[in-house]
């Protein structure tokens, strides 16, 4: 059986978010060109796909990671601010961002919040299994490796 918890995350996180571009019921909203991902960024999102990668990076995230919460998530996304002369200094991600990206997914039905945190719904589960294995027979086709994992 093929886990989503083994596949490399950038080729997981590129599948799940060209799903997610294909899906009418994602759509960034307007004032997401205007956000910067924290404190630890100087400006916005140059990629015109952030929205869509971001929330596909969270479904990853949680789906590794869960029961989750918006704290700790926003830790992953945090950096390192630059503070001049001084050395630097972990800061944590936008917060908001997190909090919609975790919203946005529980309308979808892949994420369900409990008193631990979220977690994923078997709806969730299924689609990640799904684009895993749909990566790993794409890539079996291409070389040996990918064939034992399939």
């Amino acid at each position: 059986m093929v886990d989503y918890r083994n596949l490399p995350d950038d080729l997981l996180i590129r599948a799940l978010a060209e799903q997610f571009k294909k899906d009418d019921r994602v759509k960034a909203p307007e004032w997401t060109e205007y956000l910067k991902a924290g404190i630890h960024r100087e400006s916005a999102w140059t990629q015109s796909d952030w929205y869509q990668t971001r929330l596909a990076s969270t479904l990853k995230k949680i789906g590794k990671f869960g029961p989750i919460g918006i704290s700790r998530l926003s830790a992953y996304y945090g950096g390192r601010v630059d503070r001049g002369s001084q050395g630097y200094h972990p800061a944590k991600g936008s917060r908001f961002i997190v909090r919609h990206m975790l919203q946005t997914l529980e309308t979808l039905g892949y994420v369900k919040k409990d008193k631990k945190g979220r977690y994923l719904t078997p709806k969730g589960i299924s689609l990640l299994t799904k684009t895993s294995k749909e990566i790993i027979k794409e890539k079996s086709k291409e070389s040996e490796i990918w064939a034992k994992l399939a």
